[in-house]
């Protein structure tokens, strides 16, 4: 390693470690000992710090162990005479680093004014988000496992021009590569830039602006190291197999922007130790070598039109990008841009026009491939502001293709057209919204241009069941209020007949492996009642996508003989699961969580944990950050049950699961839930209340207790007595 850079990382280091120094000794000055200390909303404390030494930062005095850590790690400053072997040391002070920066982050959460929104977007007095809650960390986590998200790009300073920073943060939004930016070069910081183009920000479109001062580039590590604790079973404290899970499965560099000085240097070091290399634009000495990271570690003097490729192929990451012929930039980190009304030329449905779409299949020689028309009005003809009715109908035809594949390709019509930048799609079905932005209709684009979208995506992703499409757009109302009548026939036909689905009715479930990249030894069973933990997969979608990728991570498995049909167990399912999950489980049962439950990797909707002293469970969604009747938060309970193992007494499930008639049958089933947040019940207020009439108990829902009238278990057992809940009258759940 060059004596250089080694020399640069261990200045600044020191410089880190003393402006840490002092904002703990400030710290403990104005707040005291005692004084809580936190990222808010995390179960992991401040991660780095605790991914790697298992040390629990609560308090500021307890900021003073971690320093003196930190203190021990930080080598002398090589003199000029003598030549040391520099790796080690340099990624020592690079973790030494890492560590000064939670602390004097922290620090900055324990004074009223907080520098940062601690939102999932900025607000308009502040760019600045600070620390992902762990709400976000898992949401967007979901994306880094299930491939839709390669990796994330740490993006330090800024770029020399305006220009020249929106077209690095768009290269890599058409990646899908998140962005995470901190730091600043001469005053600037490529966030500000960004800013000033009217980019924008936020965890929605996958460009996070952490913090401006250099320390904030920590929150990037701390998100590495709590997916490896919350998705890989990872402990806290083993740092030798954080850094190798990170390396290995979280795709992650830096782009270092402008000059390089010591604090970042070091910073470089920190991030070098989780395998993240560093690229970047000026002329500073490379670490050429393979080793800690998968490659190449320090690569310097790259053009910026070169910078986003030349990561990439450092990192290992392999980016196939489907090319569409539009006139706007696309990609899934558009699909959380939003369209405000001031900036709305066109919109379509959302309850103001009438609106639907409608995917079915056709015989070959009805569907004219490429085929795409607009019947009505196009967006040349109108004026801003305009409201017009919309309907897309999409004809597909392939020898593969089934009925029961429909509603899942129409379901992706929402993220197809999303992902194009200025516009916005939200719902489905009739009940469908699109906004179209000024700027895009500048740029040129049409309503042609959604077939080209739909057309184009679903020939890439559906290639195996697809051979053919033809899209038509409707914006004339007589024809919209004509098609709709029909499609709403076919949305009824499909309800029904998925309705009358059963496990007992198929002989065939299917497996979810997605998430084993990040949680080795976790896997869904997925089956008509019971939905994969993410929300995200029923048995349907299970069973198309065997269809349309064999090899892919979902696979039908055989169900073979019923073992335990109360607790819902299988021998065939029994054998897949032993083989999957890396010969570590056994078993599971799908309907109890108080024996053998099944696993969890971190991504789930809900959490369901047990009351010993109600006889029943309650359910978290992760939404809700605060305490839980079982005494923890969501946040920490999912710190526990996740990385694919089994915890009695405690299951992650998808929130739909909650009102399936195999919900934990074992254990009682739907009558045991004795608290949920107020805000999930009053979401799933409609299908909570017909499954309480299903059960015979109308009333069941409002005998439930949320935060309002309950946080503790003692409050929630007072509450059912006082409306007599069901649960105080069962069998002992255990």
């Amino acid at each position: 390693m060059s004596k250089i850079i080694a020399s640069a990382v261990i200045r600044g280091a020191h410089k880190i470690y003393e402006k840490a120094e002092k904002s703990y000794e400030e710290a403990l000055k104005k707040h005291g000992e005692e004084k809580e200390v936190e990222f808010l909303n995390t179960g992991y404390f401040l991660p780095v710090i605790y991914a790697m030494t298992g040390m629990k930062v609560t308090t500021v005095g307890e900021m003073k162990p971690v320093l003196d850590r930190a203190k021990s790690l930080l080598p002398p400053v090589p003199s000029e005479k003598v030549w040391l072997p520099y790796l080690g040391p340099a990624l020592d002070a690079g973790m030494a680093t890492l560590f000064a920066d939670e602390i004097i982050e922290a620090s900055k959460y324990l004074d009223n004014e907080v520098p940062y929104t601690r939102t999932s977007s900025p607000t308009d007095d502040n760019l600045w988000l600070g620390a992902a809650a762990d709400v976000i960390m898992r949401e967007r986590g979901i994306e880094f496992v299930d491939g839709s998200a390669p990796g994330f790009a740490a993006c330090v300073g800024a770029a020399p021009d305006n220009e020249t920073a929106v077209r690095i943060a768009r290269e890599l939004q058409e990646k899908s590569i998140y962005v995470f930016m901190s730091g600043e070069t001469d005053g600037k910081s490529m966030a500000e830039q960004l800013a000033e183009e009217g980019v924008q920000m936020g965890w929605e479109t996958r460009l996070v602006p952490f913090g401006k001062d250099i320390t904030a580039t920590v929150f990037a590590l701390g998100f590495a190291s709590r997916a490896a604790m919350a998705f890989g079973g990872v402990k806290p404290g083993d740092f030798r197999r954080n850094l190798l899970y990170n390396k290995n499965r979280v795709f992650a560099f830096v782009l270092a922007l402008g000059e390089v000085d010591d604090e970042k240097y070091a910073q470089a070091a920190g991030a070098i130790n989780y395998g993240f290399p560093v690229i970047a634009d000026t002329d500073i000495p490379e670490i050429l070598p393979t080793g800690v990271c998968m490659y190449e570690h320090v690569v310097s003097n790259i053009p910026h039109e070169q910078m986003v490729d030349k990561a990439t192929e450092v990192r290992g990451l392999k980016i196939t990008v489907t090319k569409i012929d539009i006139p706007v930039a696309y990609g899934p980190a558009f699909e959380g841009e939003r369209v405000r009304r001031d900036d709305c030329y066109l919109e379509m449905g959302g309850g103001k026009t009438h609106a639907f779409e409608l995917l079915h299949t056709k015989q070959a020689d009805e569907v004219e491939e490429g085929k795409i028309e607009v019947i009505g009005k196009e967006i040349g003809d109108m004026e801003f502001g305009t409201r017009l009715p919309l309907g897309i109908v999409v004809d597909v035809t392939g020898a593969r293709m089934q009925a029961d594949f429909e509603p899942i390709l129409e379901r992706q019509v929402h993220n197809f057209i999303n992902g194009a930048e200025g516009i916005l799609h939200m719902g489905s079905r009739d009940v469908n919204w699109l906004r179209i932005s000024k700027a895009a209709k500048e740029k040129g684009f049409k309503l042609y241009h959604l077939g080209e979208i739909i057309r184009a995506k679903l020939l890439a992703n559906y290639s195996a069941i697809v051979d053919k499409v033809q899209v038509t757009i409707y914006t004339d109302l007589a024809k919209v209020d004509e098609l709709r009548g029909e499609a709403r026939k076919v949305y009824t036909h499909r309800d029904e007949r998925v309705a009358g689905m059963n496990d007992e009715s198929v002989d065939i479930f299917y497996s979810c492996t997605l998430c084993q990249s990040f949680a080795p030894n976790h896997l869904c069973i997925i089956s008509p009642e019971r939905l994969g933990l993410c929300g995200a997969y029923n048995w349907l979608d299970g069973k198309a996508a065997f269809e349309i990728d064999p090899n892919g991570p979902n696979q039908p498995v055989e169900k073979g003989e019923t073992l335990e049909e109360l607790k819902g167990q299988w021998s065939g399912v029994n054998t897949y699961v032993y083989e999957k999950s890396n010969h570590t489980l056994e078993k599971f049962n799908a309907y109890s969580i108080m024996e053998d439950p099944m696993t969890s990797c971190g991504c789930f909707e809900c959490i369901v944990a047990l009351l010993p002293m109600c006889n029943g469970i309650m359910v978290v969604n992760r939404e809700y950050p605060e305490l839980t009747p079982c005494g923890m938060k969501f946040s920490t309970l999912a710190g526990s049950i996740g990385g694919g193992v089994q915890t009695p007494g405690f299951l992650g499930v998808g929130k739909q699961y909650l009102v399936s008639k195999k919900f934990i049958q074992a254990d009682g089933g739907f009558k045991r839930i004795t608290w949920l947040p107020k805000e999930l019940k009053e979401l799933m207020t409609d299908t909570l209340r017909k499954r309480a009439e299903e059960v015979g108990m109308p009333d069941f829902v409002d005998k439930i207790a949320d935060e309002t009238v309950a946080t503790t278990e003692e409050e929630v057992l007072q509450y059912m007595q006082k409306v007599g809940h069901p649960a105080l009258d069962m069998e002992p759940i255990f």
